[in-house]
């Protein structure tokens, strides 16, 4: 499915069957010729932006998967690069290409870090944290980042009421809920539980202040809003 080298309709159907972190794991293999991938144009865009906005030293990709975030991170920071993540599978597939980055099989609701890097970066992986653990998660982002770090990471402009990737959207989480009603364990995957509003009330009571940067590489919608914005939450230096 997608391309000859991706997962098949039944592997697809094996991973959404199972739990997030063992589905991960049965897709990690051929998880890069997926569309779930974060594209190389948006990875491209984020580390242009990310430029205008260092230095940075240290940096950490939350729910880094095969590690596509690792190369922005090594193209904006000097110094140690890490990746988080709770699937073996894709840690493993994100070593062989980043063989220098420090990779930590770890719950991003419970990072085993503190106070350890200047910018953290996540890519793709918000809907599979609901309301409440995204609270909880940028609580522990923060807490990874020194006094003064950097929390970035794209929000693309929600599509227009109507369009066929609303509808396409609204679907796949209408299926995915009726999914954990009936079956377990449960896979969290929503497209929809992501709003710009929510998510900077969330940073904030993290304790974070936040801006929105556009994404310019990325281009402009006709109403000249920006098709993407890099969300950039700075922990305090006191």
């Amino acid at each position: 499915m997608f391309t000859p080298q991706g997962p098949s309709l039944r592997e697809l159907t094996v991973q959404a069957l199972s739990s997030v972190e063992h589905g991960y794991d049965l897709l990690a293999t051929k998880f890069d010729a997926t569309p779930f991938r974060t594209s190389d144009r948006l990875l491209a865009a984020v580390a242009d932006t990310l430029e205008g906005l260092g230095p940075f030293d240290s940096g950490l990709d939350v729910c880094c998967g095969t590690g596509a975030g690792l190369g922005v991170l090594r193209s904006v920071c000097a110094g140690r690069i890490a990746g988080v993540d709770f699937s073996t599978g894709m840690l493993a597939r994100a070593r062989g290409a980043h063989p220098t980055a420090d990779l930590v099989r770890a719950d991003a609701l419970a990072l085993p870090f503190a106070s350890a890097f200047d910018l953290a970066v996540s890519f793709g992986a918000f809907g599979h944290f609901l309301p409440d653990d995204q609270r909880a998660l940028f609580a522990q982002v923060h807490g990874a980042l020194r006094p003064g770090g950097t929390f970035a990471f794209p929000l693309p402009a929600p599509p227009p009421v109507g369009s066929r990737l609303y509808w396409t959207l609204w679907g796949f989480d209408a299926a995915m809920r009726v999914r954990n009603a009936v079956w377990r364990p449960p896979f969290v995957m929503y497209y929809r539980t992501f709003r710009l509003a929510d998510v900077r009330a969330r940073l904030e009571h993290a304790g974070f202040d936040v801006t929105l940067v556009p994404v310019e590489p990325l281009g402009r919608r006709e109403d000249g809003s920006p098709r993407c914005r890099l969300v950039v939450a700075r922990k305090g230096s006191g």
